[in-house]
């Protein structure tokens, strides 16, 4: 009688010790869907303010027509990229855009008109604060496959992993060796 007892409760802790680690399974990878959400709402938002800017600068900068076309572009990629639903690539159409942005606020430093438009120091203000929140976004993003990703890997939620096929993460990197370094100031 007391080993059927002990054998009872051996089973049903078990059984608890189960529903618990897939729970957390469940739970972390709807962490990092949520995360990835973020990221997204963060990039439309982005992508939205870029057309704007641009065109706001457009007629300021008629000559600089090269810089417009190749921000346009990038813009096109990572929103292709972003409805493919990809993280590597989205990491890499992002590092691009980033790239292409960059190179226009370069320009805009030679036209003082352009930095006294006020409709254009708002959207330079909106961008930079979207930047922002995307780098947040990317970090926590990063942060719930971390968490996501040791819990798959790590013993003994691993076994549950592999039995129901719970799958790693990708990271949300930056590809481009160039982007990784820091850029050269000179004066």
């Amino acid at each position: 009688m007391t080993f059927l007892v002990i054998f009872l409760v051996l089973v049903v802790v078990c059984a608890f010790s189960f529903f618990a680690m897939y729970n957390k399974l469940i739970g972390l990878r709807n962490i990092v869907r949520n995360s990835w959400s973020q990221i997204d709402v963060q990039l439309k938002r982005r992508f939205d303010l870029i057309p704007n800017l641009v065109e706001t600068a457009k007629g300021y900068m008629k000559h600089e027509s090269e810089t417009f076309i190749k921000v346009t572009e990038a813009r096109a990629q990572a929103m292709s990229a972003i409805n493919k639903g990809d993280v590597k690539e989205v990491g890499a159409a992002a590092a691009n855009l980033d790239s292409a942005l960059a190179k226009m606020m370069l320009t805009f430093e030679n036209y003082p008109e352009l930095k006294a438009n006020q409709n254009f120091l708002s959207l330079q203000e909106e961008l930079t604060s979207t930047e922002n929140k995307v780098a947040f976004a990317r970090q926590a993003y990063n942060d719930s496959v971390l968490s996501y990703n040791n819990a798959v890997e790590m013993f003994p939620t691993n076994i549950l992993a592999n039995m129901f096929n719970f799958k790693k993460s990708d990271f949300f990197e930056i590809e481009e060796k160039s982007e990784k370094q820091a850029p050269k100031v000179t004066f």
